[in-house]
């Protein structure tokens, strides 16, 4: 029986619901013919306890992290050791996985060919377990009209508690105890989250070559909004959400990130309580609305080891559209912005 050995970079709360989950699916990789071994966990710290990764195979030294290994999984985060890693390892021939988006959205010029070979597979980086990445892919056989999504949990927390009538300053306070806040808060409040994994969405399924920096430019956070502008909102008939959208405007895919006014019947509202929703319109298969959790340890772990079976079955990465796809003549949905 082969053994495809893992190096695993990142050992905290999915690294380690990651080194959790494979003993449970060792019957159904050896059904596959393999046996999976984690061979070595690059962390910061390697005195930290991990639960589910013996502290025999931390390291906290990168140099040789790749040498015998069959796979890297990613889900350190960040864009610059983890990009670097990342990129060694697709030079090198290897398969990664990663549930990083903010690697996908600011390096894909480095990535893209990496991406267009099928080496990467990156499920875990929007809207965590909940798989719409593999379904974008599947729509391609559709004309896309636009996409609408709420994609960070955090700041549906905020709003949720300053409708309640905390204040801002009270519910992120509240947020950070909780450890929702991302290590820079502005990633979430922002909007720089959303926006990541907007972009991720539009090249998978409008536009290979979006821009980043054009992406940054149309995002703006919630960092205005209060409880009055809130409960007004809601007394009104409408809730203000945090939404990504991708959608065509001027000539051209445009993807932004923005609180805006949505009906209280609206599906982003109806479904994404506590949860990531997105609603996809196209053409002829029409509206499909997919939610469900989007953070978590075991969620994204789910996801991360879903991807790792995808490279045990010879499976492609997920592909970016091969084209720009052609610009809709019908009419898109316009959300007032806030």
């Amino acid at each position: 029986m082969e053994t495809v050995r893992v190096a695993l970079m990142g050992g905290g709360t999915v690294g380690s619901a990651f080194a959790q989950l494979l003993p449970a699916h060792q019957a159904r990789f050896s059904a596959l013919g393999v046996k999976v071994e984690l061979a070595r966990v690059l962390v910061r710290d390697i005195e930290k306890s991990r639960p589910g990764i013996p502290s025999r195979l931390l390291t906290n030294n990168p140099k040789g992290f790749l040498d015998d290994v069959d796979v890297l999984v990613e889900v350190a985060g960040g864009t610059t050791t983890a990009g670097d890693l990342v990129l060694q390892a697709l030079e090198m021939g290897l398969p990664v996985v990663t549930a990083n988006k903010a690697l996908l959205a600011e390096r894909w010029d480095e990535l893209r060919e990496y991406a267009e070979q099928g080496d990467l597979h990156y499920e875990a980086s929007v809207m965590a377990g909940t798989p719409i990445i593999g379904a974008l892919q599947s729509l391609w056989g559709n004309q896309t009209l636009e996409m609408h999504g709420i994609v960070n949990g955090t700041c549906s927390y905020l709003i949720r508690r300053m409708e309640e009538g905390a204040s801002y300053e009270q519910a992120f306070k509240e947020a950070g105890d909780l450890g929702y806040l991302e290590a820079d808060p502005n990633l979430d409040v922002g909007g720089i989250d959303s926006a990541h994994k907007i972009c991720v969405l539009g090249r998978l399924t409008v536009d290979p070559g979006l821009s980043w920096e054009k992406v940054l430019r149309r995002t703006r956070g919630i960092q205005h909004l209060t409880p009055e502008l809130l409960r007004q909102a809601r007394a009104e008939g409408y809730a203000i959400k945090l939404v990504a959208s991708l959608y065509p405007e001027n000539g051209e895919w445009v993807a932004a990130v923005r609180p805006v006014r949505l009906p209280e019947s609206h599906p982003l509202v109806a479904m994404g309580s506590g949860r990531n929703a997105m609603v996809y319109r196209g053409e002829p298969v029409g509206q499909l609305v997919f939610a469900g959790a989007g953070a978590g340890g075991g969620v994204t772990a789910s996801a991360v080891l879903g991807d790792l079976y995808r490279v045990l079955l010879g499976t492609p990465g997920h592909l970016p559209i091969p084209s720009v796809a052609p610009l809709p003549q019908q009419a898109v949905e316009r959300l007032e912005e806030v």
